[in-house]
């Protein structure tokens, strides 16, 4: 190519480029609007104390070692850290960073796939559907999904790498490169396991490294050629089941075949999905373990009929086989045959998938339109009215996820049956201090799934901030009868037991609580209340109380208003009457600006001075 004819190319690429980067950021920009959701943000980021101090040397140690989130994803959980560094807890700052790594991974499909095809505009076209599907707004504008993104960046770098290793001299570098940003896809989400994969059928085309003479020595070879990434995919998928260990459904309830007919269903829900996409919504609930024959048969059939004409053609059409079956096997981890979660599919997982179903459509249409008249013209037109349509939608999409009333009120509006989405707009109702719309929500919950622990926990919570202690006991009990080491169901409990002075039962549940979590400075600070104020003095114990109020003290930083207020009591009682005068003060500098429980301390500081403790009321004094 001479250097105009060259410099003309590299003008439109850089075109493609900008526009690409235009686009992604006019669909999914708003979200610099957006606040955080109630859904995984706060695990991930703002209600994490690891993650939200930003980047420490102790955080990077407990990333590394820990799961988070039942997974194991560090260089994810570090993005987020680094986030939390620079931007505090600005949500703002969050999701920019989400939306710039989006932008880069779609410019790098665009740039790999020109380069292993050969073909601009369908490579840029595929790219285009990729930056700016409906589907990818959940990636995209939900925070916590910052693994999807960042594992998408590093998933299109290792095919750039692996396309210059293939296309040059063998190089051991080269090659070193593509397994290292392999690693660094796998560090930031392990559903990456299937790039080897990938990388076997881009061999086929459109690298077209099969020797058709020699064709089983040649898959051979490229399979030998692939063990090394092969081995790294193993390693980090016996990871993801050791992180995930505790969040894996047993077999028992769901079995195996449901498993397999579910799996069936959800790639044909996600291949409609891609063509029609309406209706999408953060959490698609499983519906019991029977699902409709009609719906297993449609989907089989679907999937069926599909593959026959991707292997009846795969001589005229090579391209088919390469993009059904990189959008078949990328789904394999997340399908549902180990199912974690509790939704039967997520528009999530369809962030690279996707890009296999895009590549089939794009170059067979391309292909079947070559003879037809005005073909350019055509085309052209036809790829803007999609992408139109496609931008408008995704950014109405995206608009549902700008708070978390608004993101589960229309999961609400596009799902049945959904107890997730009805508990989670019960607690966001309820700290607006609309408590009877926050109730109505939790009794549908728990009347969708009975044996819903959180529903029955905030419906008690709900209950009892009301004074209906009577109703609010029974559903805080069978939260603990579904999840009985749940520590902070029992101190709820105990907590409501105390204001109906069961002063012996408040004690019993506050001792489990300590039991299941004894470095909890809320268990803690609560029991030493109880054992220092009670107005049963079999039950009171001063001595514990200090011991316990100490170490809430200490791990609460030494400046939390009712941690300080309760030590001082406890020394009260122990007879310490000097520690408790000075507690008090140091309670009395923690709520400035607390007027309500400045007074509170106040009063008991009158008492200590004057050489008594302070107890509790008994009941009706």
């Amino acid at each position: 190519m001479d250097k105009p004819a060259q410099k003309k190319a590299d003008k439109t690429v850089l075109t493609i480029c900008f526009l690409l980067a235009l686009i992604v950021w006019g669909v999914f920009g708003q979200t610099l609007r957006h606040e955080f959701v109630n859904y995984d943000d706060g695990w991930y980021v703002y209600e994490n104390p690891v993650i939200s101090k930003g980047i420490t040397p102790e955080g990077a140690r407990w990333v590394i070692t820990h799961p988070h989130g039942v997974n194991w994803h560090p260089l994810a959980s570090l993005s987020h850290m680094l986030d939390c560094h620079i931007y505090g807890l600005n949500p703002s700052g969050h999701h920019g960073t989400n939306v710039f790594l989006h932008m880069a991974a779609a410019i790098l499909l665009f740039l790999v796939l020109r380069q292993m095809t050969g073909s601009l505009w369908r490579s840029a076209f595929v790219a285009a559907v990729f930056a700016i599907h409906p589907l990818r707004a959940e990636s995209v504008a939900w925070i916590s999904e910052r693994k999807d993104v960042l594992s998408g960046f590093f998933f299109m770098l290792t095919l750039g790498a692996y396309l210059r290793y293939v296309r040059r001299p063998f190089s051991a570098g080269h090659y070193a490169v593509a397994a290292l940003l392999f690693t660094l896809g796998l560090l930031s989400k392990s559903m990456l396991v299937t790039l080897p994969f990938v990388l076997l059928l881009l061999d086929f085309w459109p690298l077209k490294r099969f020797q058709p003479l020699e064709t089983k020595k040649t898959i051979g070879r490229l399979i030998l050629e692939k063990i090394p990434l092969l081995l790294l995919a193993a390693v980090f998928c016996g990871i993801t089941i050791w992180a995930q260990r505790g969040a894996i459904s047993s077999f028992t309830a769901q079995p195996v075949p449901w498993r397999f007919w579910n799996a069936f269903c959800s790639y044909a829900i996600y291949i409609k999905q891609t063509i029609f996409p309406s209706g999408l919504a953060l959490l698609y609930p499983h519906q019991g373990t029977e699902l409709p024959l009609w719906e297993i048969g449609i989907s089989i059939a679907l999937l069926t009929g599909i593959s026959w004409g991707v292997f009846a053609g795969r001589k005229k059409y090579p391209y088919l086989i390469t993009g059904w079956l990189w959008y078949l096997g990328m789904l394999v981890p997340v399908i549902g045959i180990m199912q974690v979660g509790p939704q039967a599919h997520a528009d999530r997982y369809t962030y690279l998938p996707q890009i296999g179903l895009m590549i089939m459509s794009v170059w067979l249409t391309a292909d079947w339109c070559t003879s037809l008249r005005y073909r350019r013209a055509v085309l052209s037109t036809a790829a803007a009215v999609v992408l139109t349509v496609l931008a408008v939608t995704a950014h109405r999409q995206t608009r549902y996820w700008c708070n978390s009333i608004s993101l589960w009120t229309h999961t609400l509006a596009c799902t049945d049956g959904n107890c997730i989405a009805h508990n989670n707009l019960g607690g966001l109702l309820g700290q607006k201090g609309q408590l009877e719309k926050a109730i109505l929500h939790f009794e549908k919950a728990i009347e969708i799934r009975p044996n819903f622990a959180d529903a029955h926990y905030n419906l008690g919570v709900i209950l009892g901030s009301q004074g209906r202690f009577d109703k609010a006991i029974p559903y805080l009990e069978n939260a603990l009868k579904i999840n009985p080491n749940d520590a902070t169901g029992h101190c709820t409990l105990g907590a409501v037991f105390s204001k109906q002075r069961k002063f012996d039962k408040a004690l019993l549940h506050f001792e489990k609580a300590l039991a299941i979590n004894p470095n909890s400075a809320e268990v803690q600070n609560d029991l030493a209340w109880l054992l220092a104020t009670c107005p049963d003095a079999a039950l009171r114990d001063g001595k514990r109380a200090v011991e316990l109020a100490h170490a809430a003290d200490l791990l609460s930083g030494g400046n939390r208003t009712a941690v300080l207020n309760t030590l001082a009591a406890a020394y009260a009682e122990a007879g310490k009457y000097p520690e408790a005068v000075a507690t008090a003060h140091r309670a009395l500098n923690a709520a400035a600006g607390q007027a309500s429980a400045a007074e509170g301390i106040r009063m008991r500081l009158r008492l200590y001075e004057a050489g008594a403790p302070y107890h509790e009321a008994e009941k009706g004094q």
